[in-house]
């Protein structure tokens, strides 16, 4: 859905590069449509890559702890880690366009994390959501939900007087990724307030 914003409304309908845990490559169908719809593995090098070739790159920091959260853990930010993305972001001067997501988490409720499961198979994670494994493959239709996708003001660090040398600076890096983490977090929830039910019609919103 964030691509599909990008394309639309971005002058010249650019395409945004994803960058994927390379577990989700491994499971077959999932593979074929990752690779097709234009994602790349989630690598630094790969990264820093398609930025210098001009490209948009977009990176989820959360990793598999963001889309492997239970219901009840539904839009509350993970942890950045070590603040990859910004040490790229940094070598390349490129801006940080902090994005907050509304809708996405409840499109597969996870009420449970099957561990054991997870791990035989090399998954991140095995959910048990209200509709998956009880309705075989119908439980990977999403349900509905109203979205909103909200592009916030870019974040340049290279403005702030940081060069790419600063990627080397650990003390930089987790201060940008927490600014950008509180923005996204701060988004998430004016708009949750903003759009009140999860089933709300936002065709006639601003």
């Amino acid at each position: 859905m964030i691509r599909t914003a990008v394309y639309e409304d971005l002058p010249g309908h650019r395409h945004a590069r994803a960058l994927i845990l390379n577990a989700f490559f491994g499971v077959p169908v999932a593979s074929w449509f990752l690779r097709r719809t234009g994602n790349t593995i989630a690598h630094p090098d790969d990264a820093e890559r398609l930025l210098r070739a001009g490209e948009l790159v977009l990176v989820f920091p959360e990793g598999a702890k963001g889309t492997g959260k239970l219901y009840r853990e539904r839009y509350r930010l993970r942890r950045f880690g070590r603040g990859g993305f910004v040490q790229t972001a940094l070598r390349t001067r490129s801006p940080i366009i902090p994005v907050s997501v509304v809708g996405s988490e409840e499109l597969h409720p996870m009420l449970l994390n099957l561990d054991l499961a997870a791990r035989a198979l090399g998954l991140p994670y095995f959910p048990i959501t209200a509709t998956f494994p009880w309705l075989g493959l119908l439980g990977l239709i999403p349900l509905p939900s109203s979205w909103i996708i909200e592009f916030h003001e870019p974040i340049a660090p290279a403005a702030d007087g940081h060069g790419p040398e600063a990627a080397e600076d650990m003390a930089a890096v987790m201060q940008i990724s927490d600014r950008v983490r509180d923005t996204i977090q701060q988004g998430v929830y004016a708009n949750l307030q903003r759009r009140g039910s999860v089933f709300a019609d936002l065709s006639a919103a601003d």
